[in-house]
């Protein structure tokens, strides 16, 4: 994990130096009448003279001491903005992974054993269809359509849990459903594949001919083991549900790490960018490593002695 995140840094650090425009035109202003002494001064300041391997490893060691910077636009520390924005992204992360797993695994778990049937044809039917509309193109009807229609609006302000948890519910509920369902189609279908694998397999025929009761066949039997390269692709998915969280908090106004990477980005305040990018890069990895321990509690074959 380690040399995977050194290896995320140095890239994210070298593609925001190629975007168009410079630190010192953002901080300045594009048009601004600044004196050649201002000018160097910032310079100085942001040690631009430095070769970028010097700038990179003064930020690299910045951040191993827990200083990812400060915002060209704001002037504040990234670190301290980022703490009051993780949460949020956080709890619209679990909120659209829990929404995706409570629809994905029990569809393609009925979906396998109504193989062929009206309840699989329209599961896998709501499969393709969940992978193929944009989550953004839904989320913009359901900002637009019900306020010519009815003149209701989703909530605007965003309310921390510990203030109101109804409202923070509330305002977090429909972006973390668009979210979980652009997840929904291919976990959904991977669970399908991997059940019916299992469920032709010989111990469970013998599960049946013992006279053990389906419900206890298939949960208990056939589900956790097919669940690992399922658990795999949750694992893979990460990335995908971070996008998602990126355009829905900008779209609902959420204040977040994607709202702040957005109008970092747009503003080409590049410690905001770098240091966005490496906490989710650390999120990402964490994820794996966790997906990577659930095997052995889901196939005690596979753990170490």
């Amino acid at each position: 994990m380690v040399p995977t995140l050194i290896g995320i840094s140095i890239v994210v650090f070298m593609m925001v130096r190629f975007l168009p425009g410079s630190r010192r035109r953002r901080r300045l202003g594009e048009n601004a009448a600044v004196s050649v002494e201002d000018r160097a001064k910032l310079r100085d300041q942001y040690k631009l003279s430095n070769s970028l391997p010097q700038q990179y490893w003064d930020w690299l060691n910045g951040v191993a001491h827990g200083d990812l910077g400060v915002s060209l636009i704001s002037n504040r520390s990234v670190a301290k903005d980022l703490r009051h924005r993780i949460v949020p992204s956080v709890e619209l992360g679990l909120m659209a992974m829990t929404v995706a797993l409570l629809i994905a695994i029990p569809v393609g778990v009925i979906s396998a054993v109504r193989q062929d049937t009206w309840l699989d044809y329209v599961a896998r039917s709501g499969a393709i269809g969940f992978l193929s509309v944009p989550g953004f193109w839904l989320a913009t009807l359901i900002l637009v359509i019900p306020s010519r229609l009815w003149g209701w609006t989703p909530p605007l302000e965003y309310r921390d849990f510990t203030e109101s948890p109804v409202q923070n519910l509330y305002k977090l509920a429909i972006p973390a459903g668009l979210v979980g369902l652009a997840l929904v189609g291919t976990i959904m279908r991977l669970t399908r594949t991997q059940m019916l694998e299992v469920l032709r397999q010989d111990y469970i025929r013998t599960a049946y001919a013992k006279g053990l009761r389906q419900s206890t066949t298939i949960f208990r039997h056939a589900l956790k083991n097919a669940l690992i390269p399922v658990i795999t692709v949750i694992g893979l998915q990460i990335p995908t549900l971070i996008g998602g969280i990126v355009i829905m908090e900008t779209i609902f106004d959420i204040p977040g790490m994607g709202s702040y990477l957005f109008d970092a980005t747009f503003r080409r305040d590049y410690p905001a960018i770098q240091g966005v990018n490496l906490v989710v890069a650390g999120f990402v990895l964490l994820s794996n490593l966790f997906v990577d321990i659930s095997y052995s509690y889901l196939d005690p074959r596979i753990r170490y002695s």
